[in-house]
């Protein structure tokens, strides 16, 4: 009775992820992305300049959680096992050729990602603590006046990013140091809950300054390892970039064709840079901004799609194609193909390297995941004890997942993500008339030569925020 039970709900949410990855959820983020474009008159190619200056500049210290710190926790987040075995998989699944839709889909979503971080910034608000929340559900409740479509998109969110994605990441942390160096996986579940529990329990800011700390290390290291393969290859380059090209178009025979290579690459995309998902702008929302106008964090998080996907992906893209893998691939795919490839190039020890790798990624993703999780919580109601009970099952999810088979907890995540995206694409769209408003006020100022300030007073449609401290007041009222 039960394994029917079970195989009944397994079956309802397969359908549910192929309509959503397969078609609904593609389509509608494609649209989005390429809308936010075009009235954004192409800001991810004009300004890009400006936003990794910002990217830079946000390192400064500041009172509360800088820029730099809130670019680092949304890159622990979107930066995954999804950059290395989604890759692989999306490589097997649609041939070369779904490396240039993942790049063309990473485009379209930098001017997305930048409307609901903007979003996100304008809306926030100040709990009882001095610290700065926000996301979808603040600005669906403040932007839109429908707390109900807050309640919505918040549940969803603490399902996926709370709970599974966390259970899943210690999942492929135990299996990737079981595999590599036979450690018992109860014994890294409990030092992984520990740790996590140490992180988490310090709130957003112990969270964000790990965040600072652990990224640009796993990032530094994987792009220098892809960047020897890289140069080992460096005259299988342009074969490599043609047969991108020439198998998205479908001029050359790929593993799925033209359109399977376009499905698997703006799956993948999504996926991975998760631009329009809603996920990042919660901690977008926490940066002190700088300049103090919200325009600059969606500079900064159009900057973070980029490095995700046209860097990170490409780095995994570029390992498994220069290193001629593809031609007897096996029966691998996956982050298997990847190891494969990388042990091809430059032996054994780079299994162990794809372990730390794999290590450093998925630990970041629990702590940041935890803080877009937390934001919502604290939506929910502002209450402690909800918070540290809530605490205590993430960490619970943190130990199950490390030592069980979380294949339909996983299903069960991807459904209620792409539900949140299309919950978030909803709302940005409402609001988009708000986010152009701002962000033609950030170039208007730039253009006069100043630096950008945000002054509410120039803003009368918006509501929610008062006239005075920027977006801080509606809400401290009810911490």
């Amino acid at each position: 009775m039960f394994e029917s039970l079970v195989s009944t709900i397994e079956l309802v949410i397969n359908k549910l992820n192929g309509l959503l990855w397969g078609s609904v959820l593609m389509y509608v983020l494609v649209a989005a992305g390429v809308f936010f474009t075009l009235r954004l008159a192409f800001i991810q190619f004009r300004l890009f300049g400006h936003g990794a200056k910002l990217v830079i500049q946000g390192r400064e210290k500041v009172d509360g959680i800088s820029s730099f710190q809130v670019f680092c926790t949304s890159m622990a987040a979107r930066v995954g096992t999804g950059n290395m075995a989604g890759v692989a998989v999306a490589i097997t699944v649609g041939g070369a050729g779904a490396i240039f839709w993942m790049w063309l889909i990473a485009i379209l979503g930098m001017a997305t990602a930048f409307v609901e971080s903007t979003l996100a910034q304008v809306y926030k608000v100040k709990d009882s603590e001095g610290q700065f929340r926000g996301g979808p559900a603040y600005y669906m409740e403040q932007g839109l006046g429908k707390r109900w479509m807050g309640i919505i998109f918040s549940i969803l969110l603490i399902i996926a990013f709370g709970f599974a994605f966390n259970a899943a990441q210690a999942n492929t942390i135990t299996d990737a140091l079981n595999n590599a160096f036979g450690f018992d996986k109860t014994i890294v579940g409990i030092v992984v809950m520990l740790a996590s529990a140490y992180i988490i329990c310090g709130g957003l800011k112990k969270v964000a300054r790990a965040s600072e700390l652990i990224v640009p290390v796993m990032a530094v290291a994987y792009l220098a390892i892809a960047l020897v393969v890289l140069v080992i290859n460096i005259d299988q380059v342009p074969a490599a970039l043609s047969l991108i090209v020439k198998s998205a178009l479908g001029w050359e025979e790929a593993a799925g064709g033209a359109m399977g290579a376009m499905m698997a690459g703006i799956a993948r995309g999504l996926f991975s840079n998760e631009a329009g998902m809603g996920s990042a702008a919660n901690i977008a929302a926490s940066a002190t901004p700088n300049p103090n106008h919200p325009a600059s964090q969606g500079f900064v998080q159009m900057i973070g799609v980029f490095v995700d996907t046209l860097v990170i992906c490409s780095a995994s893209a570029a390992i498994i194609l220069l290193s001629g893998v593809l031609d007897n691939p096996g029966d691998q795919a996956g982050i298997g193909l990847l190891q494969l490839a990388l042990t091809n190039e430059l032996g054994g020890w780079s299994a162990y390297f794809i372990a730390f790798a794999i290590l450093l990624f998925c630990f970041s993703s629990i702590i940041a995941n935890y803080s877009y999780a937390e934001s919502n919580i604290m939506f929910l109601t502002k209450s402690k004890k909800v918070l540290y009970i809530f605490r205590g099952l993430v960490l619970a999810m943190v130990m199950a997942g490390s030592v069980a088979s979380l294949q339909l907890v996983w299903n069960f995540a991807d459904v209620s993500m792409g539900l949140m995206a299309l919950v978030n694409i909803a709302a940005i769209t409402m609001l988009s008339k708000v986010a152009f408003a701002v962000i033609k006020d950030y170039e208007k100022q730039m253009k006069q030569g100043l630096t950008p300030t945000f002054d509410p007073k120039q803003f009368p449609e918006i509501e929610g925020i008062e006239q005075g401290e920027w977006s801080t007041a509606k809400m401290a009222e009810k911490a």
